[in-house]
């Protein structure tokens, strides 16, 4: 094909796979894209070749994302490569884009115009109030349980009218629970998440003319993170691109850790089935990390079997040996990583630059105590979010409910917040008229407050609607910025938060104010056709659970290993690699969830980009019991010439007869301390009083160990002066 314009800008610093899969034919393409390969790249050059050298119009690409911030990066580099605008490409997330389907078509989808997206909280709120109004016993039916059913159904594209019970009462009245809360959802005009998804593929499905307009116009699907898409989005995709759309999907089946929320990995194997004729290429050459740290990853990872197979390399240096401590507690185990924190502080770096990553979240306590005690700033990453605070879920249930009267969800969130006087009593009545009359809580409030209540509860509940009447009414006209911040303060939420003089109190209003900020800086889409506070509450519905609030500060980085997918730090430590931890207790007799935490594994080593460390501890207490465990199987994957030990053993007994092993999984020999002190041993001090031996260090006349006293804290004693009683 001759080329009418200049692709040198498009193709550059890209290497021959990468240009591959960037120039590939008209076709369905899968590109396997290891860690650090460059996916992103390969993304936005595929979709400036196609607008730029192939000539197709921006409005016949469909892009398809897991984060918006991703959504956000892909458009902007886009614009940046093709050096034009691309506002009105379709690029955002699989529960942004069905979002921007159903608005457009909301009647062919069966939902009022101005239907409301309820996050997983109001989710769950809503599934409390439907079990109370039915009265079902909560604690032998849990919301959460009932939740995840649901949303566990809905994503593999099922309604309630399609499950069996399969003759079992518990299965039945599950299925029961959904129809009832469809109903619900249904008369109150709610989308949860899992509905987005589910609707908008039903809507495509059952509108036979309105997918084939779809399926003309969007010629080309590219789609991102391929190996994590769950069942209804993969059906959304594969009814869109029918037999003549050219879906380019990137993803990496070696990187495929979320099995618990719904994804599936077969995916990207299913995918060749499907389009028989599709090109693999595989994105091999890493840029991130040292040829040492992609050593141990493509030895761990090879021993999965269900993999489609790759091989990453680096033209970079070999770089640092992987260094393996083995701590004797989870305490010692902290203490290791804070001193190499500091050692890498004091060099010159940055704290942001290092990362603790563990597979349980209950292992940050023990590290961030450390870290505060050793005045290190840190962060953990994954905490609460902006959206999803309690304080900014007030200020939006009040800026829903001026907008939408029938929102029952943010009726009931905010009724009474801050107190007015109405009370569960109060609330029960409402609901009980609600239901016995199938109408909102809204206007079950109207009649109950005029012929069921007593004068103070009637007159509260009279008070706080014309508190929204009055407010809908002020706000009307104003800017974005000026109806949040009007509603912030004149609902009393500002207020009620200043009254608590702590830090909390303090905190909670400032993230109010932020929620002004948020709104200030929101670009409504001009050619939407909802208000624009109406596409400011669905976009923060769709950020909830999307990302924290942008607070950057210099700080080491705390988080899972499933938080960390997609980063990268110079220094990492993989902390609490024992078997019964990580690899998770519940998954080591499971050949599929052995293996998806293994590709957990693989994700966390590749996040490290200059200097690895691997810590273990032989004894951990956790969720309040002792542990003693085998370092992690996944160390010994790793080949000998990788590793360096950093610490040599030490002479301590431990509390159950099993053989010794070294740091790198290898048994050792391990002769007890003759003085017959174990770790987590209690003891008692003639001076100091009782307390538990936490680390044990040399041997013989020298041997020496540190107690953590119950009143005196914690000490190095030397073991044959400190005539410690052994309890």
């Amino acid at each position: 094909m001759q080329h009418l314009v200049d692709v040198t800008p498009i193709l550059e610093n890209l290497n021959d796979a990468q240009r591959e899969a960037v120039t590939a034919p008209a076709e369905p393409t899968l590109v396997i894209a290891g860690a650090g390969s460059g996916k992103t790249r390969v993304l936005v050059h595929r979709a400036a070749w196609l607008i730029d050298v192939e000539g197709l119009s921006p409005q016949s690409l469909l892009a398809v994302t897991f984060t918006n911030k991703a959504a956000a990066e892909m458009r902007g580099r886009i614009e940046s490569l093709l050096d034009m605008p691309v506002a009105h490409l379709w690029i955002g997330t699989f529960h942004g884009l069905a979002h921007r389907l159903l608005r457009r078509h909301w009647r062919e989808a069966n939902l009022p115009q101005n239907f409301q997206i309820i996050d997983s909280d109001d989710q769950l709120r809503l599934i409390k109030r439907l079990l109370k109004n039915l009265e079902i016993d909560d604690s032998r039916w849990v919301p959460r349980e009932i939740q995840y059913f649901i949303n566990g159904q809905k994503d593999e594209g099922l309604r309630p009218q399609h499950l069996d019970d399969d003759g079992d009462p518990n299965r039945r009245q599950m299925i029961a629970l959904y129809q009832a809360y469809e109903e619900v959802c249904q008369r109150g005009g709610l989308v949860d998440f899992a509905e987005l998804l589910l609707r908008a593929h039903e809507l495509w499905r059952d509108n036979a003319e309105l997918l084939e307009h779809y399926r003309r116009r969007f010629t080309h699907l590219l789609v991102d993170e391929f190996q994590d898409t769950n069942s209804i989005q993969y059906a959304w995709l594969r009814l869109l691109a029918g037999d003549t759309g050219i879906p380019f999907v990137v993803g990496d089946d070696d990187q495929s850790i979320y099995r618990w929320r719904g994804a599936r990995v077969e995916h990207i194997y299913r995918f060749q089935k499907d389009f028989p004729s599709a090109r693999v290429v595989k994105l091999e050459q890493n840029y991130r990390s040292t040829a040492t740290i992609l050593n141990a990853a493509n030895a761990v990872i090879a021993n999965n079997n269900a993999r489609m197979g790759k091989n990453l390399w680096t033209e970079g240096s070999d770089g640092e040996s992987i260094k393996v401590y083995a701590a004797y507690n989870e305490r010692d185990e902290a203490d290791f990583i804070i001193a190499r924190l500091r050692d890498w502080i004091d060099q010159g770096n940055l704290r942001a630059d290092s990362a603790v990553l563990y597979r349980s979240n209950a292992q940050s306590r023990v590290l961030e105590e450390g870290l505060i005690n050793a005045g290190i700033p840190y962060r953990v990453y994954g905490g609460l979010r902006f959206f999803e605070r309690a304080e900014i879920k007030d200020a939006l249930a009040y800026l829903r409910l001026i907008s939408h009267r029938d929102d029952d969800s943010s009726f009931e969130r905010i009724v009474n917040k801050p107190t007015r006087g109405i009370g569960a009593r109060t609330i029960d009545i409402m609901r009980s008229y609600a239901r016995a009359n199938s109408c909102t809580l809204w206007r079950a409030a109207g009649a109950v407050a005029s012929d069921e209540l007593a004068g103070r509860a009637a007159n509260a509940v009279h008070a706080f609607m014309q508190l929204i009447e009055r407010m809908a009414q002020d706000v009307a006209g104003l800017d974005l910025q000026e109806q949040v911040d009007h509603v912030i303060h004149a609902s009393g939420l500002i207020d009620f938060f200043k009254k608590d003089k702590g830090e909390k109190g303090e905190t909670r209003v400032e993230n109010l104010l932020e929620l002004v900020s948020a709104a200030r800086s929101f670009e409504p889409d001009p050619a939407s056709e909802m208000s624009p506070l109406d596409e400011f509450l669905s976009h923060a519905a769709l950020e909830a659970g999307e990302g924290q609030a942008d607070a950057w500060e210099d700080c080491v980085q705390l988080m899972t290993m499933h938080s960390a997918k997609g980063l990268e730090f110079p220094l990492v430590f993989l902390a609490g690699m024992e078997d019964g931890l990580f690899p998770h207790q519940r998954s080591i007799a499971d050949p599929n969830g052995l293996e998806e935490e293994r590709r957990l594994c693989y994700v966390g080593i590749t996040r490290a980009m200059q200097t690895l460390y691997v810590t273990y501890a032989e004894q951990r207490r956790l969720h309040g019991m002792d542990n003693f465990s085998q370092p992690s199987r996944f160390i010994a994957e790793i080949p000998d010439e990788h590793i360096e030990e950093v610490r040599p053993r030490v002479q301590v007994s431990r509390p159950m007869h099993t053989p010794r092993r070294s740091s790198a999984g290898r048994a050792a020999s391990a002769p007890g301390n003759e003085l017959g002190v174990r770790l987590g041993q209690r003891v008692r001090h003639g001076k100091f009083g009782d307390g538990v031996i936490l680390n044990c260090e040399g041997q013989g006349a020298h041997a020496r160990v540190e107690v953590n006293f119950e009143t005196a804290g914690t000490k190095w004693l030397v073991l044959s002066y400190a005539n410690l009683d052994l309890m």
